[in-house]
């Protein structure tokens, strides 16, 4: 690890806005930039530093349910039912009362898009019979793939002393959801859904906004700061951005941004700059992840953040609309700095994917189904 610090002493990931939006000093972060078809290392910095993943956990338990699809153990048709253990997980979540059941399609859904800790659960119980058999066989799976920093002992990155990853991990782990599951890729870009009346955005801001962005996950809890890994394709060439420990949501996205923006960017003087090698070879670190526990969500903070709270701490902390808004407003000021104006562009419109409880629904089905049906599942809604 030595060796690579000393070897990029001058990386700057990031622009303008960064010196407005970062109000902590400088800190330590983790970052990493990948090929995703070659496994080249474009940028590097503290890659393989042990982390706390956070939700970004929740790209593994995405991994093992469509490894489960692939060798028939299960369908994406398949009910599992909302166990004690999944209904008194920590919010993110649906809330879905003890005893509804879901599909494997719409727990993935909810999963990926809403970061629900109650549909990793669920997802976990029911493929492998309980969270540690689960946890269990994430971790031999990440080894085998190659994480060999990872270990895991929940499916949805809640706060744990042994969930731990890399940068390095995280971005070998997208590369093999993108090589071997490309039939699936919309579980990691779908931009919205829409549960009975209301519609909730992806918490990734770079979708929609970010030219070629398609995936995949945010996270955050106290102890690792904002995360983000990101996949995005420009003129048949897929790159994977991860950062780790950022200071708020906007920076994250801002770091993830302008690591992608100079992967694409085409640099004469590439030749001139040492290999890093590929994202595979890179040495494992042993060392204690960070616990960023205090500067993120110490009594110093105007509002300290709540864990697992995947959104931008400065909205507020709601999902509201007029919170959401107010976040991606800022976010988009901030990313629009005056070395790149068109870095990412205006929200547009987008058509979220409807979501449910109970058995698989045909289009027709759909179409016809009241949103007061979903609501009724939903604890605390007035039937």
């Amino acid at each position: 690890m030595t060796s690579l610090r000393a070897a990029l002493p001058g990386i700057a990931f990031g622009v303008f806005a960064l010196a407005s939006l970062a109000a902590t000093p400088a800190r330590s972060e983790a970052m990493i930039l990948v090929d995703a078809d070659s496994g080249k290392v474009l940028r590097a910095e503290n890659a393989t530093y042990p982390w706390y993943p956070a939700s970004t956990t929740k790209l593994m338990t995405l991994y093992m349910a469509l490894s489960a699809v692939r060798d028939q153990r299960i369908t994406f048709d398949t009910l599992f039912t909302v166990s004690r253990n999944a209904n008194s997980q920590a919010p993110t979540k649906m809330g879905f009362p003890v005893g509804i059941q879901v599909t494997v399609d719409n727990a993935l859904k909810m999963m990926m898009v809403k970061s629900a800790n109650d549909m990793a659960v669920l997802l976990a119980e029911g493929i492998s019979g309980s969270v540690d058999a689960f946890a269990e066989e994430m971790t031999d799976t990440a080894h085998k793939l190659g994480m060999t920093e990872s270990n895991f002992v929940n499916p949805n990155g809640l706060p744990a002393d042994g969930q731990i990853t890399s940068a390095r991990d995280l971005a070998i782990l997208a590369r093999a959801l993108i090589r071997e599951f490309p039939q699936y890729a919309s579980y990691w870009h779908i931009p919205a859904i829409q549960w009975g009346k209301r519609v909730v955005r992806n918490y990734n801001p770079l979708l929609g906004r970010y030219p070629g962005a398609d995936g995949m996950k945010t996270g955050f809890i106290c102890a690792s700061g904002f995360n983000l890994v990101a996949t995005a394709t420009r003129d048949n060439k897929h790159l994977i951005a991860v950062v780790l420990g950022a200071p708020s949501g906007a920076v994250r996205a801002i770091k993830a941004a302008e690591l992608l923006e100079r992967g694409f960017s085409q640099n004469p003087l590439a030749w001139l700059t040492p290999s890093l090698g590929t994202v595979d070879a890179l040495t494992p670190m042993d060392a204690t992840p960070p616990n960023l526990k205090d500067e993120m969500c110490g009594n110093h903070r105007k509002r300290p953040h709540a864990e697992d709270e995947d959104i931008d701490a400065d909205s507020g902390g709601g999902q509201t609309t007029a919170d959401m808004n107010q976040t991606r407003s800022f976010l988009l000021s901030a990313l629009q700095a005056p070395t790149n104006p068109v870095l990412l562009s205006d929200l547009g419109p987008i058509t979220p994917v409807r979501v449910y409880t109970g058995p698989t629904r045909t289009p027709g089905q759909l179409a016809n189904m009241p949103a007061a049906e979903d609501d009724a599942a939903e604890p605390g809604r007035k039937k």
